[in-house]
């Protein structure tokens, strides 16, 4: 025989501020623990949004990123003209393009300075991108010019990049000719003509080549002929899988430092719940004589308080959920693997709420064994005494 639900339910309202107490306790540490899963869940969905199947990525042999990637002229050539799973478009041009990629100093608007990536690209770049990268003011940057276009995740944020700004890199004056949206860390970046910004950048080597495959494209074949080719020996993979792996590094770091977080926090949640339990314990012994005298056992008298502290836990898992909702699409920047900041939102997703109720419910039970054990050993007689 169990003991009833509304018994439970009327004993939390009854004790109100101890509730109220404990489920503030376990929402600020849950609340720590959602917003670090929605921060890692915005750094990956930003990356990982972006990638497809459909493009592949060819970087230096044994480089973990385009940051450290160089391939010369002559290289990028050879993989845009003679790997024959790249598609070709109506001119007969393959859907190639050689990019360079380096982060430079700029200045914040809020003051200091941070690391931008800058991205040279060809004319072909815009058709592989199709519609997942977009002009939103002003207009494209000419080839062969000194124009650039910069992602609108930066504006607000870096100095001199409204469209008619110029932008000095080393010798060389840019001026900003348009804003782009585009998917995942693009929309962190600015963009020019390759050849300018090689110029201007000082440096002669290209990062990547970006090119569109043919369906049913084995990648391992691919990189596998150019094996023993003494001209150019690539690392090639889709975008979905190479921004995959920029993104498992940070992701990490924040699921570990909020896991930290919440574990110190947790610890006093798990405090300040027993507390309250072994507290409201003293004052129902009376009660909790009476469930025992009337026949209800040690295992309905303990699960009927672990019920009560489980209740307490998830409650508090809800409120910590809507302490972080205010935040969603809120916008923060970091540094990524290639040392450049990206801006990104929080996203917290429905498994985010999820992960986060779970954990205060395991709080709540924990917190609540010790109390609930103690109120099982009780015999009637100690308990109508106590009163």
């Amino acid at each position: 025989m169990f003991v009833p639900l509304r018994y439970n339910v009327r004993s939390l309202l009854v004790r109100g501020a101890a509730t109220l107490l404990t489920i503030c306790a376990i929402g600020a540490t849950v609340a720590v623990l959602a917003g670090m899963l929605s921060l890692q869940q915005g750094f990956a969905l930003l990356f990982q949004e972006r990638g497809r199947d459909d493009v592949a990525v060819f970087l230096r042999k044994g480089a973990t990123s385009e940051g450290e990637s160089g391939i010369t002229r002559e290289q990028s050539e050879i993989l845009a003209k003679e790997v024959p799973e790249i598609e070709r478009n109506a001119e007969g041009q393959p859907m190639a393009s050689a990019e360079l990629f380096l982060a430079v100093r700029l200045r914040k608007f809020d003051g200091g300075e941070t690391n931008v990536a800058m991205r040279g690209v060809q004319p072909m770049t815009f058709p592989i991108q199709g519609d997942d990268l977009r002009i939103v003011d002003g207009v494209n940057f000419r080839p062969g010019s000194d124009e650039l276009i910069v992602g609108n995740g930066l504006l607000g944020r870096i100095a001199n990049c409204g469209v008619g700004d110029t932008l000095r890199i080393n010798t060389v004056t840019f001026r900003i000719v348009g804003t782009f949206d585009g998917k995942g860390g693009y929309r962190s970046e600015i963009w020019g003509d390759l050849e300018r910004l090689q110029v201007a950048l000082q440096r002669p080597v290209r990062s990547r080549v970006l090119a569109k495959i043919k369906p049913g494209t084995d990648l391992a074949t691919v990189q596998a002929r150019y094996a023993a080719d003494l001209r150019v020996q690539p690392r090639v993979e889709t975008e979905r899988e190479y921004l995959r792996s920029q993104t498992g590094d940070l992701s990490g770091r924040f699921s570990m430092l909020g896991g930290f977080l919440a574990v110190i926090m947790g610890i006093g949640a798990i405090f300040t719940g027993t507390n309250s339990m072994l507290s409201t314990i003293g004052a129902r012994t009376h009660e909790i004589g009476i469930l025992k005298a009337v026949g209800y056992g040690p295992t309905a008298i303990f699960l009927s308080f672990l019920f009560e502290a489980i209740v307490l836990g998830v409650a508090g898992g809800a409120a910590g959920c809507l302490l972080v909702l205010p935040f969603q699409g809120a916008e923060t920047g970091t540094m990524n693997q290639t040392f450049s900041e990206v801006t990104f939102a929080f996203r917290t997703t429905l498994p985010v709420m999820l992960q986060a109720i779970g954990f205060a419910a395991m709080l709540g039970l924990i917190g609540g064994l010790l109390p609930a054990w103690r109120a099982a050993r009780m015999t009637p007689t100690q308990a109508l005494r106590r009163s």
